[in-house]
């Protein structure tokens, strides 16, 4: 019998075996029986007369199965039966068990694998002691690799071109360096692989002097006219931001295949020259260069980048062409190209044609819808999408938070957010920060805060979201503490937490702290203020009265004033009854847009705060003349999962009668009978001169008495609306909150109120 410390190779008849026993399972139990039999035979017939060079074949068959099935317990427990039936295993075994290994990451068993090596085979074979090192690497366990190569003695290119494309991996990229320095004065040559190995993992500018030094080592070693090699050195450049050298070497190329030519235009589309990768694209159809789909997910994006609908369509018609429409590697791109061009209809064309979408096409409609507003066909695509079963992605998750924000859905956001989690598809930062804008949103600021509170490191999306909530829920003081905080962890703010901060102030009446952030948003934040910027500042004196300053500011700030500047401003003179300047405001106001409703109501509004019958009956007679209309009012509310939308004087609702029965004692109750303010729900439907009769009737009200009749007494009711609330409803739900003890939440399309005993979040300051 042959010892157990010599490795018997298998005959090329038994190699051939073995790969027919690995791909199919029934003979692999057939063998597992009969390499059990042969060994219980074994020990009890030692007389038997086997053939040496069949001995153990059979056995180190089963092995090799059990290997590339991935059963590393029951291969360690057949080797013991092997060992103690003295048969030998084969260095073919061996690699099969350490590659296996390496692939499952199972560092302990591989561990064991070479212990047992090391045991067994006093002189193991370099080649086996490559199989370890790649094994060790796979593992990413380099502690061990690199004491396995120490005491190596005889290093090839093999061993050498492992143990530095692992540094490499593990991003060590400077030990790597310093190995291949030390192959090359130990007189090993490298060859391609070493290269190609090498300058894959030169991602960034700080290893481009180290890229180019490797280049000239190609260039010394005589592979300077080998195309796989120029095209590494060629997409190393271009990943180290050098788009100059990389150019110049692709000129100097010979041959060039479609995998140089792409990696030049990729480098090219992320420095945003998108005519430089046009160019090079039409120079490769010309010069004949064969296509594939990447190039074309490329080329569309640099179309889309310099929007150019046009040539985008004939890329489209090249790619009908070629019959590659329905693949999803260039449908995919197609779809993205549309989505970025804002053609939402043609983007949904080359979605239905493409014959077997993946999660990035699915990710790409879905956005698509939320880029046009289209929250409810992007959460009507997920639903659609999570039936048929396909594997989502964090891309996916992250719209759908946005668009559960737009819909303040918060039962379907919830559920995405618990699916997200038990797939660990929540992306880092930027559906974290999703989440918060969502909880806040929808209401549920406890569960915003949560939510940002598990983010390890806050970046300044995370932070500005956080801040944004509590700002448009009343909460001044947090919003204003957590930027405290936020500047104290390192955050640099940008513009939009300005406006966060500067609204929080607004809609607190915090006139001084707005003043000082103002003040110093260029030289301590380095923002730059925009109109923006000075509208929510325009917006803090308004609201508290200081007009005369609001219109300075107007006047003298480095921006012509838009709508939303006079809108503020006109709003302001209306609380405050000054007519003089509110005048001035809504005459500029209409010169911008003589169409915009706002402006006729606020200016309305004014004369009537301030008496003025004739001039408000003449504002109202020309409203009606010119059949102005504003968007339909609607206000919504979820209950046990199901949205129920009411608009003015709305009587669709199945529970109509109880509604109205409800509304008919809150209305006797508060004694509020309408005033002769004018809102934006009354406008919404052209019923000017019912619009005391139609403020009973407001889809807010509706949507109050519907949540007492439909929601547990220790709930809060929380509302969502289309358009900015009114005085009517504002003083209505402050009163139904004290005869009932209810909580309401109210988000109108400016901020949110929370109404408890009669007195709102806001401080009637909105």
């Amino acid at each position: 019998m042959s010892s157990i410390n010599s490795f018997t190779a298998l005959s090329p008849n038994a190699s051939h075996v073995v790969g027919a026993a690995a791909s199919d399972n029934a003979p692999n139990i057939k063998i597992a029986k009969f390499a059990q039999i042969s060994l219980n035979h074994t020990l009890s017939s030692s007389s038997l007369k086997i053939p040496a060079k069949q001995l153990g074949k059979v056995e180190n068959l089963h092995l090799v199965s059990l290997s590339k099935q991935g059963k590393l317990k029951e291969a360690r427990e057949f080797l013991n039966q092997m060992d103690d039936a003295c048969v030998s295993v084969s260095p073919h075994s061996y690699e099969c068990l350490l590659e296996t290994c390496g692939n499952l990451k199972s560092l302990s068993d591989g561990r064991y694998f070479h212990e047992r090596l090391g045991r067994t085979a006093k002189n193991s074979s370099g080649f086996l002691q490559n199989c370890v090192l790649r094994m060790y690497c796979d593992c990413g366990s380099l502690g061990d690799a690199q004491r396995l190569f120490d005491e190596m003695i005889e290093r090839n290119l093999v061993s050498w071109g492992k143990i530095i494309s692992a540094y490499a991996q593990a991003g060590f990229l400077s030990k790597s360096f310093w190995l291949f320095r030390d192959m090359l004065e130990s007189g090993v040559k490298p060859d391609l692989l070493i290269y190609t190995g090498l300058l894959k993992y030169f991602k960034n500018p700080s290893y481009l002097e180290a890229g180019k030094q490797l280049h000239s080592h190609v260039i010394r070693g005589g592979l300077s006219s080998n195309l796989s090699v120029n095209t590494a050195i060629s997409n190393m450049y271009v990943k180290c931001g050098w788009l100059e050298g990389a150019k110049l070497l692709f000129d100097q190329m010979a041959d060039k295949d479609s995998v140089a030519w792409t990696g030049l235009m990729v480098g090219y589309t992320q420095a945003e020259k998108p005519k430089d990768a046009l160019s090079l694209f039409a120079n490769m159809v010309m010069e004949g260069v064969e296509l594939d789909d990447f190039v074309f997910s490329i080329v569309l994006k640099a179309c889309a980048g310099l929007e150019d609908l046009k040539l985008g369509k004939q890329i489209h018609a090249y790619i009908v062409k070629l019959g590659l429409e329905s693949n999803v590697s260039a449908g995919t791109p197609l779809v993205d190209f549309y989505v970025k061009c804002d053609i939402l209809d043609s983007a949904c064309r080359a979605f239905e044609r493409i014959s077997e979408p993946n999660d990035v096409s699915w990710s790409a409609m879905i956005c698509g819808f939320c880029q046009n507003d289209k929250f409810e066909e992007a959460v009507k695509t997920f639903k659609s999408l999570r039936s048929k079963g396909p594997v989502l992605n964090s891309f996916i998750f992250t719209n759908l938070f946005q668009a559960c924000s737009a819909l303040a859905d918060f039962s379907l956001g919830a559920q995405a957010h618990a699916d997200a989690i038990k797939g660990g598809l929540v992306s880092y930062l930027y559906g974290e920060s999703a989440l918060v804008t969502m909880y806040s949103k929808c209401g549920r600021l406890d569960y915003a805060t949560e939510a940002f509170e598990s983010i390890d490191a806050p970046d300044t999306v995370a932070w500005t979201a956080i801040i944004s909530g509590n700002a448009y829920h009343g909460n001044a003081s947090e919003a204003l503490r957590l930027f405290g905080r936020m500047q104290n962890c390192g955050a640099r703010p940008n513009a939009v937490t300005l406006i966060a901060v500067l609204t929080a102030c607004s809609h607190s009446g915090l006139v001084s702290e707005a003043k000082h952030h103002m003040k110093v948003m260029r030289s301590e934040y380095g923002v730059h203020p925009t109109i923006d910027h000075y509208n929510c500042m325009i917006d803090v004196y308004s609201r508290a009265g200081l007009l005369k300053e609001a219109f300075e500011l107007i006047k003298n700030m480095p921006f012509d004033p838009d709508k939303t500047s006079w809108k503020c401003f006109v709003g302001g003179c209306w609380t405050y009854k000054n007519l003089e300047l509110g005048e001035i405001g809504a005459e500029n106001l209409l010169q911008l847009d003589q169409e915009d409703t706002a402006g006729y109501v606020l200016l309305f509004n004014l004369y009537t705060s301030c008496e003025k019958w004739e001039e408000a009956a003449h504002i109202r007679k020309l409203m009606t003349e010119r059949n102005m209309r504003k968007e339909l009012s609607c206000s919504w509310i979820t209950v046990k999962g199901k949205v129920h939308r009411f608009v003015v004087g709305d009587k669709h609702h199945p529970q109509t009668g109880e509604i109205y029965s409800k509304l008919e004692e809150l209305n006797h109750s508060t004694n509020n009978n309408g005033s002769d303010i004018l809102s934006e729900e009354d406008v919404s439907l052209c019923s000017l001169p019912e619009r005391k009769a139609y403020a009973l009737d407001h889809s807010e009200r509706l949507a109050i008495a519907f949540g007492l009749i439909s929601t547990p007494t220790n709930a809060p009711i929380v509302i969502f609306k289309n358009l900015r609330a009114c005085k009517d409803c504002h003083d209505f739900a402050k009163h139904v909150s004290t005869i009932t003890g209810r909580e309401i939440i109210v988000r109108d399309a400016c901020r949110f109120h929370h109404f408890q005993s009669g007195e709102c979040s806001c401080n009637d300051y909105w």
